[in-house]
Order: structure tokens, then C-alpha cells, then sequence
């Protein structure tokens, strides 16, 4: 059995979080991932911390941290790590399996990249597809429009037929032999 088959995309997928406007994934994640422990992954990042400027890897702040704690209701206070997480994004990733020198760290390391490349050619294709259904809707609603006005017109045609309008006699033009 190879590594993709041993850790499914969804597995991975389910990993990534928004944070700061960016997909990252969090230090003891990809510590699990890698096979190694999350204070060793630490270790080498503040190693190497030259290596990892802020779009690459932040740490999260202490509101940030309990609003993705609350996103997990098995985990108690005081449970796991007192120190605030580090996160990496897809760039801080591939640096990451370079300082970890691991076989592991590597295989994982590109899945994840196809994951995130996965997640922004997914994201592409639904903006394509909003950006249609919003074009659509603003042929819709001219056809509407356009639509109003002729059934407007109908309406005023059939009144016409309804009710024709009054016949009022006209008078004669010219010479009147009545009036001798």
C-alpha cells in the first residue's frame, strides 16, 4: 500500500483552515502528517526561522487560537500545548519539508501542495460559475423588463378591442343643400 493510499485527500483537506485571509494548516497537524512530534517541527522552524518569514508561517494570537479551539469541542482547556500554534501556508509547507530532511516529510509535503492547487482550481471554477449565473441574471432581469413593457402594450391593445372608442358623427365639409 503507498502513502496516497494510506492518507486520504479529505483527510488532508480537512486539515487546511482560513486564517488571516489565507489556507494554512496548523504545527501539530503537519507534525501528525510528518510522522514527527509537534515540539520537534517547532524546533527546526525556530532553527531555521530565517527561512519562514510571515506569509510563509505565523503564530496565531491567543483570540485567534480559542476561536479555532471552539471549532472542536473535544478539546478542554489546559489539554494540549500552552503555547500558541504556529501555521503554515502552502509555501511554509514546502519550506517546512525542507528543513525536516524526512522521506516522509517530502511525500506529504507534495500532497499537500496538490491539495492546495486541487482547492484553488476547485475555487476558480466556482467563481467561473458564479460570475455566469450572475451575467444570466442580468439578462434576466432586462428580458424582464422588456417583457413588462410588452405585456404593458398588450394590456393596452386589448383594452382597445374591449372597448372601442366612441363613434361620434362628424360633421360635413362643404356646401349643405339642407340649409336652403
Amino acid at each position: 500500500m503507498t502513502k496516497d493510499q494510506l492518507l486520504p485527500d479529505e483527510i488532508i483537506a480537512n486539515k487546511i483552515y482560513y486564517i488571516r485571509g489565507q489556507k494554512v494548516m496548523l504545527d501539530r497537524d503537519l507534525a501528525e502528517l510528518y510522522g514527527v512530534e509537534t515540539k520537534r517541527l517547532k524546533e527546526q522552524v525556530k532553527r531555521n526561522a530565517n527561512r519562514f518569514p510571515e506569509r510563509f508561517m505565523f503564530e496565531l494570537t491567543k483570540d485567534e487560537n480559542d476561536a479555532l479551539r471552539s471549532h472542536f469541542a473535544t478539546l478542554k482547556q489546559g489539554e494540549h500545548s500552552k503555547y500558541l500554534p504556529f501555521v503554515f501556508t502552502e509555501h511554509g509547507i514546502l519550506m517546512l519539508a525542507n528543513v525536516l530532511k524526512s522521506e516522509t516529510a517530502v511525500e506529504v509535503s507534495i500532497r499537500i501542495i496538490d491539495i492546495f492547487v486541487k482547492l484553488r482550481e476547485t475555487f476558480a471554477d466556482q467563481t467561473e460559475i458564479w460570475l455566469q449565473i450572475e451575467r444570466l441574471k442580468g439578462k434576466l432581469d432586462n428580458q424582464d423588463k422588456n417583457m413588462e413593457i410588452v405585456f404593458r402594450y398588450l394590456d393596452e391593445l386589448s383594452e382597445r378591442i374591449q372597448k372601442p372608442p366612441e363613434v361620434v358623427p362628424r360633421k360635413r365639409i362643404g356646401y349643405k343643400s339642407d340649409d336652403l
